[in-house]
Order: C-alpha cells, then sequence, then structure tokens
C-alpha cells in the first residue's frame, strides 16, 4: 500500500508540467479513450495520482488545490483513501452538487483578471465532456481564444501523465475468440448489416464505433484487455462495403485466435493496428465515404479533433449509437444462455454460502478476503466460466457499509459468528453473464440489522413483482424498490438496477432503474438488476440483489403490459427477516422464490448440501 507521501509528491511533479506549459488547471479522468466505466491499467490515471480506487471519480488539479469528484457510493472510501494526500473530495450527486465545469468556471478562478488554460488528456475526455466545459466557461463570460482578461482555453495533452509515469503500462493485446451465431443467436454479418441500414438511415456512408463492449458485440468475438470486461481495445470503421477494425495483435496468439482472425477476415474485416485509426482518418483522400456517423458521448476529444481537420472534405454526424438500445434486447438464444448461465451461478453460490455457514459456525478463521477467494475459485471451476464479471465484494459489518467495498487482500475483517455479511459477486460465462449479491446472517442480529434486513427485502421483492404498462421507463418503477424503505425514512445513494450484458459487461444501459430521469423504456428482453440497499457508516450494510428479465405480461383493454422473470437462483436467507414487517403477498413471494430455488437446484447439489438448502427454504410462517 502506498503512502500519501507519494501522492503528494505525484501532484507536485503535475504542477512543475504546469509552470513549465503555463496551464492553470488539468483534469484527470478515470477512463480511457472508449470512455469506458472499468478502464485498463494504463488508463488508471486517478488511482495513480491520488490513490482513489473507485470506479467513478475525476480529479482536477489547479496550481493551488486538487479535488476529486466522485458520488455517493464512494464517499467513504474517498475520504480514507484521500487522507493525507492534500486532495479534496468534492460530491456529486447530492442537492447542491457542483460539478468539475462549474467549479472551473465559477469558483477555481474567481477574481482571476486574466486568460485561463485547462489541459486534459484528450484521448481520455469525450468530446461531450469537452462541450460542457466550454459551455460553463462561456456561461461565466469567459471567450474561447479570445484575447484578454475573460480568455480562455482548453488544450489536448494525449497521454500527458507519460513523461511521469515511468511504469505506465502498455495498451493491452490479450487473446481473441469467437461467440458463435449458435451461442450469440445471430451472426456478425446480419448485425453488421443492421448497422449499415442504420448509417443509410441516417444520410451517411460510415459510422466509426467506440465503445468497446459494442465493436465485440458487432464482431461476436471477446478478449480480456479490461479486467472482469471481454473487450478488446480496439475502433471500428464500418462503411457500406468495408469494414475496419483497429485492434492489435502483437502477443502470441494460440491457435483459437489465429482462426478467429482469419474467420473475420473471411467475412470481410480488415484489420489494422490500433493507433492507426489517427492517420487513416486524418488522410480524408483515402477513405471512400462522404459522411461519418459518430456518437460523441464515447468519441475521446483527441480523436474528434483528428476528424475535425478532414471536416472540409467528410461531414460529420453526431448522434447516439444505435448499438446500446439494440445489444440491451436479448434474443431468444441469449436469454436461453442467461437462464443456463445463471442455473450453473446458483449451484456455485449454494455451495459457496454452506461452506461459508459450516466454516463459520465451526470456528474456523475465516476472513473477508478467504471468503472471497474461495468464492472465486469455486466458480472458475465452472466450465465455461471465463472469470469474474467484476471484483468480489467480500464485506463484514463495517465494511458492508461501502456499497462498492474493496476487499482487502491482508488485514482484511475476520468473519464472527453474528451480524450481517455482505457478498456481491458474478462470473463471466461462454453463454452468459451473472451479478448477484446476497446478505447472510452468520449468527444473532441485532434489531436494527434485521430491521435494514426485512426493509430491503421488502424493497427487492416489490421491484421484482412490479408489473407496468409498456412504455414505462426505470425511473418509473424505481419506487416500487424504495417504497418500503421510505415509509421507515431509510434510502440509499447508488442506482436500484442497471443493464446486464450477454457475456460482455456487467453494466450496460441505456435502462436503469434510479432516480435519475431516463425516457428509456423497459422492453422485453431487457435484462436489469435489482438492488436496494441500506448502509449505516461504520455498522453495516445490507443488499439483496437478482438479475431481472423483462418481459411480455399480456394484452387487454388497458393496453400491453410487462413484468419481470427472476434469472438468479440462489436463496434468501429467512433467519434475519422481521416476519411482521412484511406483507402477506410478500412473504408468499419470498416462499414460492425460496421453493423454486431448492426444486430447481438440489438435484446438482450433494446430498448433504442439497439437505442443508432444503432446511433454508423452509416457508416462512407469520
Amino acid at each position: 500500500m502506498k503512502t500519501p507521501e507519494i501522492y503528494v509528491s505525484r501532484i507536485g511533479m503535475i504542477r512543475d508540467i504546469m509552470r513549465e506549459k503555463g496551464i492553470d488547471a488539468v483534469i484527470i479522468t478515470g477512463s480511457d479513450p472508449h470512455c469506458s466505466e472499468y478502464p485498463a491499467e494504463r488508463w488508471k490515471q486517478v488511482q495513480w495520482v491520488c490513490g482513489f480506487t473507485g470506479e467513478t471519480g475525476d480529479v482536477v488539479i489547479t496550481l493551488d488545490h486538487a479535488g476529486l469528484w466522485t458520488d455517493t457510493r464512494y464517499f467513504i472510501q474517498a475520504v480514507e483513501q484521500l487522507e493525507g494526500t492534500g486532495v479534496e473530495l468534492h460530491k456529486t450527486r447530492i442537492p447542491g452538487e457542483i460539478r468539475i465545469p462549474q467549479w472551473l468556471a465559477e469558483y477555481a478562478f474567481e477574481g482571476v483578471s486574466r486568460p485561463v488554460t485547462v489541459a486534459v488528456d484528450g484521448l481520455a475526455q469525450t468530446v461531450d465532456a469537452v462541450e460542457s466545459l466550454r459551455s460553463a466557461f462561456r456561461k461565466a463570460g469567459r471567450v474561447e481564444m479570445g484575447v484578454g482578461a475573460n480568455a480562455f482555453s482548453i488544450i489536448d495533452m494525449p497521454d500527458m501523465l507519460d513523461v511521469i509515469w515511468n511504469d505506465r503500462p502498455s495498451v493491452p493485446s490479450t487473446e481473441i475468440y469467437q461467440i458463435p451465431e449458435e451461442v450469440a443467436g445471430e451472426s456478425r454479418q446480419s448485425r453488421l448489416q443492421w448497422l449499415r441500414d442504420f448509417i443509410d438511415e441516417n444520410n451517411c456512408s460510415a459510422m466509426l464505433v467506440t465503445a468497446l463492449d459494442e465493436i465485440v458485440w458487432l464482431l461476436n468475438v471477446r478478449a480480456s484487455d479490461v479486467a472482469y470486461n471481454p473487450v478488446a481495445l480496439s475502433y471500428l470503421l464500418v462503411t457500406w462495403d468495408r469494414v475496419v477494425w483497429y485492434v492489435d495483435k502483437t502477443v502470441d496468439k494460440s491457435p483459437v485466435t489465429e482462426e478467429t482472425l482469419a474467420v473475420l477476415e473471411e467475412d470481410g474485416v480488415e484489420i489494422r493496428a490500433y493507433d492507426a485509426v489517427f492517420g487513416d482518418l486524418a488522410v480524408a483522400d483515402s477513405l471512400n465515404f462522404t459522411a461519418l456517423y459518430v456518437d460523441p458521448s464515447t468519441l475521446n476529444w483527441h480523436l474528434s479533433r483528428v476528424l475535425d481537420g478532414i471536416s472540409d472534405k467528410i461531414k460529420i454526424n453526431a448522434g447516439a449509437s444505435p448499438v446500446p438500445l439494440r445489444k440491451s434486447v436479448k434474443n431468444d438464444v441469449e436469454i436461453e444462455g442467461m437462464r443456463a448461465a445463471h442455473l450453473a451461478d446458483g449451484i456455485v453460490m449454494e455451495n459457496f454460502l454452506f461452506w461459508l455457514d459450516k466454516a463459520v459456525s465451526s470456528g474456523a478463521r475465516v476472513d473477508e478476503w478467504d471468503a472471497a477467494c474461495k468464492l472465486d475459485s469455486m466458480r472458475a471451476a465452472v466450465p465455461g466460466c471465463k472469470g469474474n464479471s467484476f471484483e468480489t465484494i467480500s464485506a463484514y459489518g463495517p465494511g458492508a457499509a461501502l456499497p462498492h467495498y474493496v476487499t482487502p487482500h491482508s488485514g482484511s475483517t475476520v468473519l464472527e459468528p453474528h451480524g450481517l455479511y455482505l457478498c456481491d459477486s458474478g462470473g463471466q460465462y461462454y453463454n452468459g453473464t451473472t451479478d448477484i449479491t446476497r446478505t447472510v446472517p452468520l449468527g444473532p442480529c441485532t434489531e436494527l440489522e434485521m430491521e435494514d434486513y426485512t426493509l430491503v427485502l421488502r424493497g427487492h421483492i416489490g421491484l421484482a413483482m412490479a408489473v407496468f404498462p409498456a412504455g414505462t421507463s426505470g425511473c418509473q418503477v424505481d419506487y416500487a424498490a424504495r417504497c418500503p424503505l421510505w415509509q421507515f425514512e431509510r434510502d440509499f445513494g447508488h442506482g436500484t438496477g442497471h443493464g446486464v450484458g450477454f457475456c460482455l459487461n456487467v453494466h450496460e444501459g441505456p435502462q436503469e432503474i434510479r432516480h435519475n430521469h431516463n425516457s428509456q423504456p423497459l422492453l422485453a428482453g431487457m435484462i436489469t438488476s435489482d438492488e436496494p440497499g441500506i448502509y449505516r457508516e461504520g455498522m453495516h450494510g445490507v443488499r439483496h440483489e437478482s438479475l431481472l428479465l423483462c418481459v411480455d405480461n399480456g394484452v387487454n383493454e388497458f393496453g400491453s403490459w410487462r413484468a419481470f422473470e427472476n434469472l438468479t437462483l440462489c436463496h434468501i436467507d429467512t433467519s434475519a427477516i422481521l416476519p411482521d414487517l412484511m406483507t402477506d403477498e410478500e412473504i408468499a413471494w419470498l416462499n414460492a422464490y425460496n421453493a423454486d430455488v431448492y426444486r430447481r437446484l438440489s438435484p446438482a447439489l450433494s446430498p448433504e448440501v442439497a439437505e442443508w438448502l432444503r432446511e433454508r427454504t423452509a416457508p416462512v410462517v407469520r
């Protein structure tokens, strides 16, 4: 573990660069050239600069201030990790929040009567983010590239940390493998033709796809360039008659990968080096299209500036990519694959929970890290498992109060036969992706722990039972999960549900279930998590999570209806619930769910584990 002094030194080196180049502020993002939620090691720049390991966070450094902007999921974690670094926490997703563009434009240089220069790593900043920064400065009365006291400029410094990050990791390049049509449910030719139809409908002759999960979905391939995300660092250019995939092939390839690349080329996919995209797009004469479609939400600013250089010859149309929505609606083959993956994952989870129960109750020494490693190893042994879908969160007591707790490799908390243990984990299978959280009572619990456990479970059940008209969005059904908590004046700061990919990223859109307004309706075929929670700093945390498949639920004189099918198969422990806090309908749902888990999983379990599960799924009687 690095000491705070290391981060103080690194921030000092950045300020030396700023003074040398006349820069007033530097923005360092936690993303990569593809706007990925989870970046490869090379782009974990925020972590390198200040030690913060959360999934969402950006840093701003001026000559007299350093700040980290992150949301409610990471406040406790950020306070701990930033201590002694001199970096101040700026909270987002709270009332009265001040985001980076507004802070820079209205507060950082208040009273400064001279031109202001802000530097960004254009490879790790999206076009949308830079436009937001420009808009904020203009609103504050500054003029871009103007002359005088109210001028401002934004400069692109790609890979700006290279000069001081001596051991910075290189661009990854891992084995690429195919997802056959019989597993994906659709051929790459079909998906590429669908995209060409979209390009044509938007009066363009080409599209540059920049989001990594969109690219591998279109091509029916996967890799491991980003931990837990089966993607390949790449760009994809699709025209009416060409498909150019910019992806490095610098490592030794297995026969499977060579076969995959050969099949891609047979299907008309031309393979070029990852960085060649910049040079290819800069030379307009070499491109056989006249109008290019791009998505500014995932297009990095550096590449956008390259496109600006050819805008006199090529028309650039900016708009939302159509891929996320189509990718989010799983076809019948993908749905069956997800069901099978969850069946396999449920067997793993029940074997793990059996082991955990016996180990802790017998007095064996098991800490959070031991438990995480045990679960990871059990999941990895399943045929077709390609690894975890994210880093396992294994948290006991106060650790569980951090929604995105990072389990320490050494010195983690020892599990004791009382209180609540929270485990959030998932697997990447050849035929699907899983994400499950179970909060497990390890023995006697306090009244407050049982209250929180029960109320969160009621929220979980409320969303799982929801029936709603077609056209309803996630923000409209969010209330179903929060209502039982709000009735007791309790709440949680993270979203209730996120989309989940098919053997792909565990977080995907465009659908989501949360407070924020998102007009995207929940469509039949979408898979979304159901994960309300309660977190009490220094005490405990509770979260119950399963994955739900949105399904059609009939048509009547009032319209078309939708509901949810529960994909996740793992029992919900009833020993910590307070039945008097639950309705008869909620108890009936819980009993039916647990009975279904036992019916479907017990034949694949050993007699000892099956008997244990039978006891754990006994009906709740008020």
